[in-house]
């Protein structure tokens, strides 16, 4: 992936000098700040009081106002459009800051609506917050400023002895990140609450950009070095560049810094790798700035020109398919298989693509592309609703599109299907990790509260099982569906703040969610495809979780259902990008990709159990001869209620104690109580009790209660059914008497009496 710039032939921002006839002569002068207020309008302000509006399609260049000789600009930032697809009615204008101490709301007519004196000395930042309803400045006086989207004063956040040089709003618009020095500071709205401040960097702070998607913070400084942090945490301290940052800019999958004359184009991910790096002949770059489907960039150079750039040379790989951008508008398709080649043209430029389950989806700045890998030459079209699609996610039987106005589910015959919401949606700071898809299930991690996930049914569009969303104890990090198998055992894997892996049944009818706990230290998870293994990095590991089900039949013997490999050979922080057939596709720290093979033995097992052909799996365990393969076995087939093949693979195990329970299983007189007590070797009491007693098999019910000494819930229901009182009190006095101890519990002291 690089960036394609172009520059116009002659510079458009030009200062005239006039005091003197004979020193008639055109100066070049810089351009300070820019910024999209469409895909293919940009505005630019200059220190020769222009601003200027450009086309980069058609190369066209309008004055849009002259500003007074007193207004140096500094800043300019654009009113957000809205969020959750709701124009704003202020949406047509923008913030500039200037070196008068003055910022100024002008409306995209170039109108001048409001001057306001904020600042003793430059105003060096402004900034709109997400939902438009206010605007912080930062300026040479150390002073943090909050103001209403009219320009009249709130508070003062912040007040330092040192210039403000960079602020911006945190994701959910309830904190401001501004620079003090070589500090960075996170100060909430409310006036009580906790400040944040860590020391970012060896030099002065110049820059600092807080991504809405990932919410990772990006700072640099004159040390020369750029930074990833989260919430003071530093992930990433990059090598020392030739000069200090000027600007940066976090795009929707990737960053610009501007060092000296240098482009530099990184992930916005915590690796932070290099993609490119760029060097046009402009002069020193003073601000950068992301178009709102982030294909495109403008930056604002030293020699009163505006330096434009498109993102091309982006991959997509599936199986035997690579997927190449050559242009804004052309695709190209290579089959590694027979070497053949076929290019797909657009009519309008390519903003987003996704290539998975057989299927490429391209989102243009208007329509909607979805092309079969058997057949290329006949993609179905269709038209968006809004252009800006910031996300695509494939299921084997549909796909999801999020843009600015909601989340939309379509099947691969263009037919829309459903149209998930939920309270405070907002759809711009979804990605990846916070969105998950398979053929019947929707999984969305809430902004608002990130310890809940919002699960939809993918057809109707409506909360599944009971209609409440999934709660967890801590902060989601990351969400992941699993991608086959019936709708009733859909399972949900995620990692918490702390790196713990959970997983969770999505299904529920009013039943207590059991979340259970299988992993620690995780950094990033994957289902695989075609079959329900789970893989992620586990600390100094990777790890495949074959049966990751298992947690639910018998938990001790998840670990022996377990693949392990050492990670070290990955770096730092590897992430994985996919997991396809026997293949892993992980990203190393430096942004290079690592493809990793596991056994194809455990999805041939997955395919026979799910077809039941227990036979089968069992002459695959016996050719393998594994031991894994063995205990997965056992759990599918306890999952499945199977006890002859239960029974042949914990033999195959050694868990003699695990085939003498399920001999006496197998010869229990009824259904009924056979599915209770396999139940009960899964570890699901109360579930084995409630089949016992809808089946009129009370005294079985109460006896599973005595075997596990629950004596309280054995007398409960001893008392309730008026049977086999006597029969609980002597089993309790015999306990009692093994262990030379005697009766204190009043209830059991009450009932002996009586009997």
């Amino acid at each position: 992936m690089r960036l394609k710039t172009s520059l116009l032939k002659e510079p458009k921002h030009i200062l005239c000098h006039r005091k003197k006839p004979w020193n008639i002569m055109k100066h070049q002068d810089l351009v300070s700040c820019v910024g999209w207020t469409t895909a293919d309008e940009l505005y630019s302000c200059s220190d020769d009081h222009q601003i200027m509006k450009w086309n980069p399609v058609t190369s066209e260049t309008t004055r849009v106002v002259k500003l007074p000789d007193e207004v140096y600009p500094l800043d300019l930032h654009w009113f957000p459009r809205g969020t959750g697809g709701k124009k704003q009615s202020q949406a047509e204008s923008f913030v500039l800051t200037s070196s008068d101490g003055k910022f100024h709301l002008i409306s995209k007519l170039g109108r001048v609506e409001k001057s306001v004196e904020a600042h003793c000395g430059a105003v060096l930042a402004g900034r709109w917050n997400y939902e438009g309803t206010a605007l912080v400045t930062a300026g040479e006086d150390g002073q943090v400023k909050i103001w209403s989207k009219s320009g009249m004063l709130r508070s003062t956040l912040a007040q330092q002895g040192t210039p403000v040089y960079s602020v911006s709003w945190a994701p959910d618009s309830d904190k401001v990140l501004y620079t003090s020095g070589k500090q960075l500071i996170i100060k909430p709205l409310q006036p009580n609450a906790k400040v944040l401040q860590w020391k970012a960097h060896d030099g002065l702070i110049l820059k600092t950009d807080w991504n809405s998607v990932n919410d990772l913070i990006l700072s640099a400084g004159e040390d020369c070095r750029y930074k990833n942090s989260k919430m003071g945490i530093s992930f990433l301290r990059i090598q020392k560049w030739q000069f200090p940052s000027l600007e940066l800019k976090m795009g929707i999958s990737f960053l610009r810094i501007k060092n000296g004359n240098f482009l530099p184009q990184c992930s916005s991910h915590r690796q932070g790798w290099s993609y490119a790096l760029e060097k046009p002949n402009t002069g020193s770059i003073f601000a950068i700035s992301w178009s709102i489907d982030g294909t495109q960039l403008a930056g604002a150079c030293g020699n009163g020109q505006v330096i434009f750039a498109h993102v091309v040379e982006q991959h997509w790989e599936w199986k035997n398919f690579e997927i190449t951008l050559i242009k804004r508008r052309t695709m190209k398709v290579h089959n590694v298989i027979n070497d053949a080649v076929d290019l797909l043209e657009f009519r309008d430029r390519v903003i987003k693509a996704s290539l998975s389950c057989g299927y490429l989806v391209v989102s243009t700045s208007l329509q909607c592309y979805v092309f079969s890998t058997k057949n290329w030459n006949t993609p179905l079209i269709f038209d968006l609703k809004e252009g800006t699609v910031s996300l695509i996610l494939q299921a084997e039987r549909h796909f999801l599109l999020v843009d600015g106005g909601g989340l939309y589910l379509y099947s691969y015959e263009g037919r829309l299907i459903s149209s998930p919401k939920y309270p405070g949606m907002r759809t711009d700071i979804l990605n990846a990790q916070t969105v998950s898809l398979s053929n019947d299930t929707l999984a969305v991690k809430d902004k608002a509260d990130e310890k809940v996930i919002y699960i939809f049914e993918a057809l109707s569009g409506k909360p599944l099982g009971d209609g409440k969303p999934l709660t967890h104890k801590t902060e989601i990090v990351e969400i992941a569906l699993d991608q086959k198998g019936l709708t009733s055992e859909r399972k949900i894997a995620f990692i918490d703040k702390n790196r713990d892996l959970f997983i969770t049944s999505v299904k529920r009818f009013g039943k207590e969610q059991k979340i259970v706990k299988i992993g620690t230290m995780v950094q990033s998870l994957a289902w695989n495809d075609t079959s329900n293994i789970l893989c992620g990095i586990q600390d100094s590991r990777f790890t495949v979780w074959y049966y990751p089900n298992t947690v639910y039949v018998d938990k001790d013997l998840l670990p022996k259902t377990l693949y392990e490999k050492d990670a070290s050979e990955f770096s730092k922080s590897p992430q994985i990008v996919s997991f396809v057939g026997n293949q892993v596709t992980i990203r190393r720290a430096d942004g290079s990709l690592v493809h990793l093979h596991i056994p194809p033995y455990p999805s041939i097992l997955h395919e026979y159990v799910s077809s039941a052909r227990w036979r089968d799996g069992v002459r695959l365990c016996r050719f393998v001869k594994d031991q894994t393969l063995w205990a997965c076995l056992a759990a599918m087939a306890v999952a499945n209620k199977d006890m002859t093949t239960a029974e042949i693979a914990y033999a195959a195990i050694g868990e003699i104690d695990k085939v003498q329970y399920i001999n006496s299983i197998k010869d229990l007189p009824s259904k009924e109580s056979r599915l209770a007590h396999m139940l009960l070797f899964s570890g699901n009491t109360q579930e084995a009790e409630t089949l016992l007693l809808q089946s009129g098999l009370v005294y079985q019910a109460i006896q599973i209660n005595i075997n596990l000494y629950n004596w309280e819930r054995a007398l409960d229901l001893a008392v309730k059914h008026r049977t086999h009182v006597d029969t609980v009190l002597a089993y309790r006095q015999k306990f009692l008497g093994d262990f030379g101890k005697k009766e204190t519990n009043q209830r059991f002291l009450q009932y002996a009496e009586g009997v």
